[in-house]
């Protein structure tokens, strides 16, 4: 099962499940109506109505309130291979934010902001909260996950560089393409490790296991419910494997024309193009 977010005319965001050559979408709920209720929802036969795929817009089936946090060098070759390769690995994870605006979907193009080089790979897992969680024990925070995404972290990194918050280089417009949520108990636990490859122009650059991961999903989720109530419908994305762009010598980045891929094992695989600043221009004046 492949879930996705859709627009059509004169609606709001819905849920929708996609069929498996994509070229067909059956309606779940409502955007909130899903998110009041996502294992239930999940489990039941779905009966709204299926429609052609080119007939909608495809979205992110996320909630505008949501919360996407992100796990920074969680994967130890990872840290090896950047500038936090001489630190001591800290007792808790790195976390920093995206908002839900810079989330986008698979085959969208993802501008690259001015004043960069270009773009950097991070090919990872998204995993979906839900249910609430609050001072959860790693075993609750685990369970209410409801399902994963493969995601791709396309980072500005010179932005991200600027300040030690690294909030600016995570939040280029368009550049967080998320894949369709697969249900957890189709996917089964990452510690069992799916295997996690990034391409770029068809060039493999990034290979690794979700078993290599420093800080576990329901561990980091149980971290979190300790400061803040998670809600369905917030996000966690798990980090990297090592690979990225950046660290090569020289350094190698995304640029206008360039496709790059993540693909994970039982979650599919994303493709997307980078396009040139411009691009983003048009976008911002036909809002």
């Amino acid at each position: 099962m492949r879930i996705v977010g859709i627009r059509r005319p004169d609606r709001g965001t819905e849920v929708a499940q996609l069929s498996d050559d994509g070229r067909e979408i059956t309606v779940i709920a409502s955007l909130d109506a899903f998110w009041a209720d996502p294992a239930g929802h999940l489990a039941a036969d779905t009966e709204g109505p299926t429609l052609a795929a080119a007939e909608v817009t495809l979205v992110p089936p996320v909630r505008p309130d949501a919360r996407v946090i992100c796990i920074g060098l969680n994967y130890l070759k990872h840290v090896a291979e950047g500038t936090f390769r001489d630190q001591e690995l800290p007792e808790h994870p790195t976390l920093f934010a995206r908002w839900t605006a810079s989330l986008t979907v698979d085959g969208a193009e993802v501008p690259v902001p001015a004043g960069e080089d270009g773009l950097d790979w991070e090919g990872e897992v998204v995993a979906w909260v839900g249910a609430p969680l609050v001072d959860a024990t790693p075993e609750q925070a685990l369970a209410a996950v409801v399902g994963y995404s493969t995601f791709n972290d396309l980072t500005s990194r010179r932005a991200q560089k600027l300040t030690s918050q690294w909030i600016l280089g995570k939040n280029g417009d368009r550049s967080g393409p998320l894949g369709p949520m697969v249900p957890a108990d189709e996917v089964g636990d990452l510690r069992d490790g799916l295997r996690v490859v990034t391409r770029v122009n068809g060039e493999v650059v990034q290979d690794g296991r979700t078993d290599e991961m420093v800080y576990g999903v329901g561990d980091t989720l149980a971290h979190i419910s300790r400061t803040f109530t998670l809600r369905p419908g917030d996000l966690l994305a798990t980090g990297t494997p090592s690979g990225v762009g950046y660290a090569r010598t020289p350094p190698w980045l995304l640029h206008p024309g360039d496709v790059v891929e993540v693909e994970v094992e039982r979650l599919g695989r994303l493709r997307n193009t980078v396009v040139a600043n411009d691009a983003r221009h048009a976008r911002a004046d036909s809002h």
